[in-house]
């Protein structure tokens, strides 16, 4: 936004919102970042929407289920220590 700020004479607040509403919808589509290894969202959003259209891979590496489902919070079914004596 610094670059657009500093090389644009803004003519009025409307022209303002037109020209910082192009350049948004610019770096938020179509720029590539270097955070998304250099791609533009919009094909990064096409990644993951693949990506999430997949069915996961199962093998054997995968977790397993558990048998016994956990205790409910604040039940403990540790028996009281018997006092030695």
């Amino acid at each position: 936004m610094d670059e657009l700020l500093n090389e644009t004479m803004f003519r009025n607040l409307a022209h303002a919102r037109v020209v910082i509403a192009a350049w948004t919808a610019d770096y938020n589509n179509e720029r590539p970042h270097s955070a998304l290894d250099y791609q533009t969202p919009a094909d990064y959003a096409r990644t993951l929407t693949a990506a999430i259209a997949r069915p996961a891979a199962r093998d054997e590496s995968s977790a397993r289920r558990a048998i016994a489902q956990p205790a409910p919070i604040g039940v403990n079914s540790n028996r009281a220590p018997v006092a030695a004596g």
